[in-house]
């Protein structure tokens, strides 16, 4: 009887646990089809030489040590624990020590490239500042080491992403950085994520956006410093960056503007925040030029940390990488470098929430009906808004804020 129900257990668990992913040889037999059958024919058709093509590939074999990846029968899921530092902590994310450290290079950069600085503003309209701090995101001004090889990144994840069509684009578009001359195939050293140089721009972002500012007759943004100014900066306009804008101000709200008013779809002139009570951190007034002019209430902590009125100039930066808090990191060091202080509020501590349990927290508040923006597991302005939208129907204050508490009762 006892071996009965064992044998029938066994069944029961091959029927419903999920399929195991496809073992590494055979991942790996597929790779070289993927890249054989699909890559090739595409680099092919984009002028792509076959010589180009083998270099690329020589020895590359799929990086399963990648985030967000999707292996052969595995069902899609949201990582549970965010290798992403743009979506973890807050406050981890704006340490003072590091910000400090970015803040004191970028102000000695500042007057180093002060004359290339401001004829790229006149240029494009972005702020030198705003230059300098993507920069000093990015690769620490140059200095950060980028070690993945960029056709095993890309390749990986084309064959192997969520985000598969993005990727096998990058892909091509790398393949056509080679061709073209730019870098020779054992330069080209990515992020985890596929961007390159200084600027860590993606493939296709270099060929459309990058600038030869120093004259040389390439856009390099791998050596040349003007290069890569230009070159962020030329993105940001593109963009849509709005000429003699700032990004938004740090802010303190009364408790009756709600924070689920929060988000880019929901513009007011700032004169209507002033009129509501609004005030800056700063305690100085919103600039008389800007009171007609749309802003965005913004707060990437809800209710729990520091709270600002945006421009759209705010949303420009996130164009270079959607995170609240990497463009309020830009904006903040930015204001700095140009010498302003730091945060007037303190930012909250971890949530307690991994990203998965937020993603499992968006699932129950789409059930019932709420606009989360998708269940990806990264707390934006409509999962944020939509929280503060529960926690009143539940009768709570409204925070906007991910809570292991708030969790517990929609579960």
């Amino acid at each position: 009887m006892k071996k009965r129900l064992a044998a029938l257990c066994l069944a029961l668990m091959a029927v419903t646990a999920p399929a195991l992913a496809a073992p590494k040889p055979e991942i790996e037999a597929g790779f070289r089809r993927f890249l054989e059958g699909e890559i090739w024919p595409e680099a092919r058709i984009n002028g792509v030489s076959r010589a180009t093509f083998d270099a690329a590939f020589r020895g590359v074999e799929p990086n399963l040590s990648l985030p967000d990846l999707q292996l052969p029968a595995q069902k899609p899921k949201v990582e549970e624990v965010n290798r992403q530092a743009e979506f973890q902590s807050p406050a981890a994310y704006f340490d003072e020590k590091k910000i400090a450290g970015v803040v004191a290079k970028g102000r000695a950069l500042l007057q180093a490239n002060g004359a290339l600085l401001q004829r790229i503003e006149r240029e494009t309209g972005v702020p030198g500042p705003i230059v300098l701090a993507v920069w000093g995101r990015e690769s620490g001004y140059g200095a950060a080491k980028i070690p993945y090889n960029a056709f095993e990144v890309l390749g990986t994840k084309a064959y192997l992403s969520r985000r598969k069509d993005m990727f096998r684009a990058e892909l091509i578009a790398a393949l056509k950085i080679v061709q073209e001359g730019h870098l020779k195939v054992s330069d080209m050293k990515s992020s985890w994520a596929g961007a390159l140089g200084q600027p860590q721009f993606m493939p296709s972002k270099f060929r459309a956006l990058a600038v030869d500012e120093d004259g040389d007759g390439r856009p390099d943004i791998w050596n040349s410093v003007p290069d890569t100014l230009a070159s962020i900066a030329h993105y940001l306009q593109m963009s849509g960056w709005q000429r003699g804008r700032p990004w938004g101000y740090e802010a303190r709200f009364p408790a009756g503007v709600s924070c689920t008013g929060e988000g880019p779809d929901r513009p007011r002139p700032i004169a209507d925040f002033a009129k509501a009570g609004v005030a800056r951190a700063s305690s100085r007034a919103f600039p008389e030029a800007e009171l007609k002019r749309p802003g965005h209430l913004l707060m990437p902590a809800g209710r729990l940390g520091p709270a600002f009125v945006a421009t759209p100039n705010f949303y420009v930066i996130k164009e270079y990488n959607n995170s609240d808090l990497y463009a309020l990191f830009i904006g903040h060091v930015a204001d700095r470098i140009a010498g302003g202080g730091g945060f007037d509020a303190r930012w909250p501590g971890a949530s307690g929430l991994t990203r998965g349990d937020v993603s499992r927290l968006q699932e129950r508040l789409q059930k019932q009906g709420y606009d989360v923006g998708g269940t990806d597991g990264l707390a934006g302005f409509k999962t944020r808004r939509s929280i503060g939208q529960a926690e009143e129907k539940l009768g709570l204050p409204a925070t906007c804020w991910p809570t292991p508490a708030l969790a517990k009762k929609l579960g």
